[in-house]
């Protein structure tokens, strides 16, 4: 690997940071471009600024306005969340294999999104909100048990215990659907922007701002975590108060997302790897730049969702799922050499 090769000195954090903006730009503005409409990348700008466009400049301007920049908007807000939300419970666990689902927030929303859609809800103004507050119960009571005790080994294990009841009241819904509920939660489980739209992303774009800063303020204390539970109380950290402010912060803000796209794996699991290569640890550097590789790696994995089987479209959790998986694999067999 690149970072293992004689003397090979890590990249400044500030050009990384640059150069996943480059990089980023280019993928939306290639996930814009590409579709079951092919519109030519030179000509996006100038269709945008054109109120006034004739023909099939018309036609791509809806489509560009309609339909996929809200999709785009909404992968870099997903993708940007998941991952800086991963970074976090990596930290506060100390453990590279964390993620946001540990603690139950995702498979709690599944069990409030499947109950929704099994008893009668139809449409995301429906079910979005009873996922969000499967979320949020799973997420309080994982916190509850897990204060019992002072460590993270206890909330660790109140979240596995929280993520095998919700396991089995999704698969108790699942057994009690219809045909027609068992193909919405079947999307539902696999993931998806379709979603998108310009009056979703005017409430959830500012909540996942307001608590992304909130939760990069908290480098500091994420650095202190990585030294042990010990040597951050010597630091002046209160541990109990800063775990309960970043596994609630963590929830507010997967909560909504998982309520609104369904269940979209790895992302939070693998970004934070592949930043934390060059970069190393450093939560001042690392928090910022796994948020724009998460919002990378989502606008990438939903581009290639659209266009991998034109003119239908593979759900995002099978992308990221692909990619993930074998990532994982490989993080396995390489700290096992």
């Amino acid at each position: 690997m690149m970072f293992r090769l004689h003397g090979w000195r890590r990249p400044p954090p500030a050009h990384v940071f640059v150069a996943l903006c480059v990089v980023l730009a280019a993928a939306a503005l290639g996930a814009a471009a590409s579709g079951a409409m092919q519109i030519p990348r030179m000509q996006i700008l100038r269709v945008l600024l054109s109120p006034n466009a004739e023909g099939e400049a018309v036609v791509w301007r809806n489509v560009l306005i309609e339909v996929r920049l809200p999709r785009i908007v909404l992968a870099l807000t997903v993708g940007a969340a998941l991952a800086l939300s991963g970074a976090v419970m990596q930290a506060l666990f100390r453990n590279p294999l964390a993620e946001p689902g540990l603690i139950g927030i995702s498979l709690g929303g599944a069990a409030g999104a499947v109950s929704a859609i099994v008893l009668g809800a139809e449409g995301l103004m429906a079910i979005a909100p009873a996922a969000f507050a499967g979320s949020l119960a799973a997420t309080a009571l994982a916190l509850r048990l897990g204060s019992r005790r002072p460590g993270i080994a206890n909330l660790l294990l109140a979240g596995v215990a929280i993520n095998a009841i919700c396991a089995s009241v999704v698969g108790f819904f699942t057994f009690q659907a219809s045909d027609v509920q068992l193909r919405n939660l079947t999307f539902w489980n696999m993931g998806s922007l379709a979603g998108a739209s310009w009056g979703l992303l005017a409430w959830m774009v500012p909540l996942v701002v307001v608590l992304g800063v909130l939760l990069l303020r908290d480098w500091r204390a994420m650095n202190a975590l990585l030294l042990g539970e010990r040597e951050a109380q010597h630091l002046g950290f209160d541990l109990a108060r800063l775990r309960r402010r970043l596994v609630v912060l963590t929830a507010l803000l997967v909560g909504p997302l998982v309520a609104v796209t369904g269940t979209i794996g790895f992302v939070g699991l693998v970004v934070p790897h592949l930043i934390r290569l060059p970069l190393g640890a450093d939560h001042r550097w690392l928090l910022p730049n796994t948020l724009v590789g998460g919002a990378i790696a989502l606008t990438l994995a939903d581009w290639l969702a659209r266009v991998v089987v034109i003119p239908a479209e593979l759900p995002i959790g099978i992308v990221t799922s692909l990619v993930g998986g074998p990532f994982l694999l490989w993080m396995l067999a390489r700290r096992g050499s």
